[in-house]
Parts: structure tokens; sequence; C-alpha cells
């Protein structure tokens, strides 16, 4: 135990963002689903993180519709409102729905929010989505995006983006700035590594349940220190772990936890 705590003094000692999380449902979908909120935002000040970026998105309808998203949104609002020292938010759109998704996003950027979040409606690099990257890019925000191979989950994720369309999509637009989610959430995570390994607009972040040694290590090899960020995406103690038995220098670690390519952004937020 005590040489746990004193491994745990990298992030109760340092600048601990956490780039990638989430606020759920009720289980009927009635509103925001208050003790997971309430347990999230135990774990992550038990864990010594000072800011965890939420968002809500609809993973069960590719077709989600304008008062689906605004009504997910709302309860993003709710959990920063609570909890604003704790959380930041990021707002979740369908992009299908082109003018509302645009309104949405100006409407959650005036609210605080610092971001936008994706999911597997469409592939970053369709045409669909254009509008929506120009308005992130006017108003200076990220744009976080679930991602994975298309072998994972071929039937429910038909439209899930990899390495090769945010290569695409970032050489199409450099002034945007795009997560590519979760490198450790499954799939092949190094042919991932090499596709985006040229892009400087794209970073990724290390959430996720997946705990191969190697995985920071070469990401960080691949990418540099910079373009990694701390994210947890329901997986907290185990992405904790990782960063603690990672084999990396100390000053990559608090790169790597305080998001310093990201800070501006987070600056933006409430």
């Amino acid at each position: 135990m005590q040489k746990f705590q004193e491994k745990m003094k990298l992030f109760y000692d340092n600048e601990v963002i956490n780039w990638h999380e989430h606020v759920w449902f009720n289980a009927d979908r009635s509103g925001l689903n208050w003790a997971h909120c309430d347990k999230l935002v135990e774990s992550v000040n038990a864990m010594g993180i000072d800011k965890t970026v939420v968002s809500n998105p609809v993973t069960w309808d590719r077709y989600c519709k304008p008062e689906d998203f605004r009504f997910a949104n709302d309860t993003v609002l709710e959990a920063i409102k609570k909890y604003p020292k704790e959380l930041a938010g990021m707002c979740f759109v369908n992009a299908g729905w082109r003018d509302e998704a645009i309104a949405e996003i100006q409407r959650c950027y005036d609210a605080g929010m610092l971001g936008i979040k994706l999911y597997h409606q469409y592939f970053i690099n369709d045409t669909v989505l254009f509008p929506i990257i120009e308005k992130c890019i006017e108003l200076d925000i990220p744009i976080l995006v679930h991602a994975g191979k298309l072998t994972v989950n071929p039937l429910e994720q038909p439209h899930i983006s990899d390495g090769t369309h945010f290569a695409d999509v970032a050489k199409r637009y450099p002034d945007a700035h795009f997560i590519m989610a979760h490198i450790t959430g499954g799939g092949d995570w190094q042919w991932q590594l090499r596709a985006i390994r040229d892009c400087k607009n794209v970073v990724t972040d290390m959430s996720g349940s997946v705990c191969d040694r190697p995985v920071l290590e070469q990401t960080v090899a691949t990418l540099g220190a910079e373009r990694l960020l701390f994210g947890t995406d329901i997986s907290v103690g185990p992405c904790v772990g990782k960063m603690l038995c990672a084999d990396l220098s100390e000053e990559d670690k608090k790169t790597i936890l305080a998001g310093t390519a990201y800070q501006r952004f987070l600056r933006k937020g409430v």
C-alpha cells in the first residue's frame, strides 16, 4: 500500500486532465443518471484527477434526431453545473442533421462546453461532416471521435472511424483538431498509430480497457508525448494503472497527464 501511495504522487502532485469520460442516461433514458455521475466524480477525485471532460453520446441510434442529441447535451450541462470544478463538457451531435447540429454546437459552446464528441454515425472523413468540422475550426474547438477498426464490431458499428479516415480528413482540414479516441480501446492499435503518425493535428487518448504493456510506450515513440492525452472512458482504475506502470520518463508522463498541447482548449470551458 505504501508503494502504491508513493506511485500515486504522480497524480496527486501534478495537474491531471481526463479528456475522455461520460455521463449517461437513466436506464429508461428519462434523464441524467445522477448515481453514476456522482460516483464518477467520487472516483476521479480519489485518483487525483483535476478535471474530467464528459459527453453523453447517443450510442444506440445511428439516426438520432436533433431532439435526442439536444436532450443528451442537456444532461451534460446539468452535470457540469453541479460539478463545475471537476467536470467540463463536450457536445454530441449527429451531423446528418446539418443545420440543427451546427446550431447545437453553438448553443453548447455558448453554455461553456469546450469541444464536440462524435460517435459512429459517420466516418470522420464523410463529406456530411465537413460543415461540422468547419464550425469547429471557426470556434477553435477540438473534435473527439469514437475510433477503432471495422473488424471489431462490423455489424454494430459499420461506420466507425479508423486511422486512415483521420489521416484523410486531417490533410483536408489542417486547421482542425482531432482526437482519435481510445488507442487502448481495442483493435489493431499499432496499425492505427502508423496511419496518423504524420498528421500533427491528430492526437489520441489512452482511454479504454486494453492494458498491453507496450501500447503507451509505442504511442509516445510514434507520436510524441504531446500527442497522447490522458483519458479513461469508463475505465478509471485501469487507465490510472496503465500510466503508473508505463515505461516512460517522468516528464513524458506529466506531459500526457496535463494534456499540455490541449491546455488552451481547457481554459475556454467552464
